[in-house]
């Protein structure tokens, strides 16, 4: 990278004000090592420094102004514990204000001369009549000065090191205000094609990076975001679109050409219920990529209880078909076994043989599952991650079925795809956590996405109520109507981590609680937690899916995997420590049979008006596509589960959600360019083929396994 002879990559320590000492720094701190990278270094926000004020005119208390004037009066004044603090007077020619400093006084008191004329910046406060700033910034009136301040005055990230070592944000505006200096000369290169430049009327790179680092106005840093963000997205787009269209040209598939006796006879004798005509249309459109001989790797969405699970056991129908085996991974051994006894119960009679693997098989059982598996003679491996242990073999593995796909890394859910022999198996990954559209543009924009948007019929609407701590007479009434009608009920306390006493204690005083309400022998109770034996968990969840106990105490171990119709009521405790995905889904465990059920969220009455949201978002929709927008909105695109890791959301300037209408072009850019042009060949997109072989790092990863 430094060896390119090109300004933009000199050592940062080469800048006027950087130096060795503040390099280090720099780079140690913010990433900063090269010139282009503090061009980068783009402001968090604007201070409004296009005029300056009249001292006379300053009426209001604790309002920032900005001032010029003479230095007048400058003394120190001795102060509690040695604490001295340096004192000032600003005149200009309609009145005085009194300037404070506390930190810096030796510094101040050499540097600041009286009867010179300066600029000065901070909060006023006002007290009977006498105007004052505490710690203004202040620097020389001058030419250069006036260019710098008289603008609107970005405000830079800094770090409480840098601020000691004297790279306060401040000094950061400087240091950029030297490079674009140094810059205002060379040549800086468009990524962006010329013509789609002058098609949206977007100004130059150049001039985007010089507005947005120092806009004299409001309209010139409008320009340079619209610029700049567009630039990003554009180009996150293009890496996404510009791999899937090249996976489909390169990766050949395994070709599952027809529908046998395992499909055929599972649709006309087995299927439980009739398909939603959503199951129908995710199944066409799975069948017509396997069929292509081209890989397939594609995303199914669909809400909690909408049927993915038949879906998915249909595609592995497909597989087993055309003499290949399958595989189906879970994120968490009680899902996996949920899936295991449920498929297995519904191709019973087919012919078909079934494994279940995780950490917990040991021994003989392990060695003969893996000797079978890799004969041939198991034709579907349900299991947890053990499944992409390197000592897994299939013979001849023709599709992988991940579910709840977000819980596994990017390299873990890669491990199954170089499990393939001859070509890499199809890729079908399912999420019951409904992704918002900008999301599924970004962080899925590489795979081909199917959703499953309707509920199967029957299925009545789950009621959701918020009660405060104070209405639990009303909700013990309740839950012992419903278990009189011999309903099940769960109780769900919040877990951040597994070895949280306190949230560990929560649970067990609850359980103590619900005991005296609901003592025995009438009532029988369960409880589950992370900390028990995975043995131990298990004898209690089949209680419960038995109907020997009424109800299910336990922490977010139940947010997947249990799936008891018989169960009507979730109660969720301190519903207000939980993410509004976290929320959905555990309401996702009830409504599984035909009777009315019901999700209760215990509050406090002490809540932050997120909390508040989240709670009244809940009670208001069961919609999970609309409840996703919400959440995104609340915490912000990068932390919803899943994303981080992916490094795709490490924006500088755009945020998905605000710049919706911005990501929207800039997609619809990419699809109408490659569309024209899938190699990037034609002369005019010279641009985007050199920014694609310079950053091949940023593709290798994409349209594997997402």
């Amino acid at each position: 990278m430094a060896k390119e002879k090109n300004i933009l990559y000199s050592g940062i320590e080469y800048l006027k004000g950087v130096g060795p000492k503040r390099a280090e720094l720099l780079k140690a701190e913010l990433g900063i090592r090269y010139f282009k990278d503090l061009l980068y270094f783009f402001p968090f926000r604007y201070t409004d420094r296009t005029h300056f004020v009249k001292i006379k005119d300053i009426l209001a208390d604790g309002i920032s102004v900005q001032l010029k004037g003479i230095l007048i009066e400058k003394e120190i004044i001795g102060g509690k514990n040695k604490r001295n603090r340096l004192g000032a007077r600003l005149k200009d020619d309609t009145g005085y204000i009194d300037l404070i400093w506390f930190q810096g006084v030796k510094w101040l008191k050499s540097s600041l001369k009286e009867g010179q004329e300066y600029i000065v910046y901070g909060k006023v406060s006002m007290s009977y009549g006498k105007k004052t700033i505490v710690h203004p910034e202040i620097e020389l009136l001058n030419e250069d000065a006036i260019k710098r301040n008289v603008v609107l005055s970005p405000v830079y990230s800094s770090t409480e090191k840098l601020t000691k070592n004297g790279l306060s944000s401040r000094a950061i505006t400087k240091l950029t205000y030297n490079l674009l200096y140094v810059l205002q000369n060379e040549i800086i290169k468009d990524s962006l094609p010329e013509y789609l430049l002058s098609e949206l009327k977007l100004i130059s790179a150049k001039k985007a990076l010089f507005y947005i680092h120092f806009p004299k106005n409001s309209n010139e840093l409008k320009l340079a975001e619209n610029r700049l963000k567009f630039e990003e997205l554009f180009f996150l787009q293009l890496r996404l679109l510009f791999s899937k269209i090249s996976r489909k040209k390169r990766l050949i598939g395994h070709k599952f050409s027809s529908l046998g006796k395992y499909f055929n006879g599972f649709y006309e004798q087995k299927l439980p219920f009739e398909l939603t005509g959503a199951q129908k249309k995710v199944i066409k459109e799975i069948r017509i990529d396997l069929k292509r001989g081209i890989h397939m790797n594609r995303l199914l969405q669909g809400d909690v209880g909408s049927g993915k699970t038949i879906v998915a056991l249909m595609v592995v129908l497909m597989a087993l078909d055309n003499d290949f085996q399958a595989c189906f991974m879970a994120p968490t051994e009680i899902l996996a076994q949920q899936h295991f006894f449920s498929i297995e119960k519904m191709v019973s009679g087919l012919g078909i043989n079934i494994a279940f693997l995780s950490g917990s098989v040991k021994g003989k059982k392990r060695a003969s599952i893996l000797n079978s598996l890799s004969e041939g003679s198991i034709d579907i491996l349900i299991g947890t991650h053990a499944l992409i242990e390197d000592w897994v073999i299939f013979k001849n593995l023709g599709i992988v079925i991940i579910d709840e796909q977000h819980r596994f890394g990017v390299k873990q859910r890669a491990k199954l795809w170089r499990k393939g022999n001859k070509y890499p198996p199809h890729v079908l990954v399912m999420t019951a956590t409904p992704i918002p559209r900008t999301l599924s543009m970004t962080l899925y924009g590489d795979l081909d996405i199917s959703i499953i948007d309707e509920l199967p019929p029957g299925r009545k609407e789950i009621k959701t109520l918020h009660f405060y701590d104070s209405k639990r007479p009303k909700l013990i009434k309740f839950i012992e109507k419903e278990i009189g009608k011999g309903r099940q009920i769960y109780v769900v306390y919040p877990l951040i981590e597994e070895s949280e006493k306190l949230d560990l204690k929560n649970l067990e005083e609850g359980y103590e609680n619900l005991l005296h309400y609901f003592p025995r022998p009438k009532y029988q109770m369960s409880i589950v937690h992370g900390r028990m034996k995975p043995a131990d968990k298990e004898l209690e969840m089949q209680r419960f899916k038995k109907g020997k106990t009424q109800i299910l105490v336990g922490t977010t171990v139940i947010e997947v995997g249990v799936d008891v119709a018989n169960a009507s009521v979730m109660v969720i405790e301190n519903a207000e420590r939980f993410g509004l995905s976290q929320l959905h889904q555990l309401r996702g465990r009830v409504g599984r049979g035909a009777e009315q059920s019901y999700c209760i969220l215990m509050s406090s009455f002490k809540l932050s008006k997120d909390a508040k949201e989240r709670l009244s978002t809940m009670v208001r929709t069961n919609n999970g596509f609309e409840i996703a927008e919400v959440d995104m909105r609340l915490r912000g695109p990068g932390d919803i589960e899943g994303v981080r890791q992916s490094g795709l959301l490490d924006l500088k300037l755009a945020n998905i959600v605000q710049d919706e209408n911005i990501l929207r072009a800039a997609r619809s850019k990419c699809i109408n360019i490659l569309k024209e042009d899938p190699k990037l060949e034609l002369e005019k997109n010279k641009r985007l083929k050199d920014y694609i072989l310079k950053n091949k790092h940023l593709f290798l990863s994409w349209g594997r396994i997402s």
